[in-house]
């Protein structure tokens, strides 16, 4: 059925899926919270990436949470020096 498909994974696959657009859109406007937007995407999959017993989707997301993170930071620091 489709609404079980749509909810297989408790709607986190959806709420990564947003949480990536509106991180895609604020890093746009320039607005260092989209890496935080970022990684709670990120976060939401590597949880479906466990559940789906996708080892590749978690830790590629791992990945993608620790450079978030590590742009975050960066930003930080850039703007720290720039004053």
């Amino acid at each position: 059925m489709i609404t079980s498909s749509l909810f297989k994974y408790y709607a986190l696959d959806w709420l990564a899926m947003a949480f990536s657009f509106v991180a895609v859109y604020l890093l746009g406007n320039q607005k260092r919270v989209g890496f935080v937007s970022f990684m709670v995407a990120n976060f939401c999959w590597v949880v479906v990436g466990f559940m789906a017993d996708s080892i590749a989707i978690a830790i590629g997301n791992i990945g993608f949470f620790c450079l978030n993170l590590r742009g975050f930071l960066r930003w930080s620091n850039a703007a720290k020096r720039s004053r």
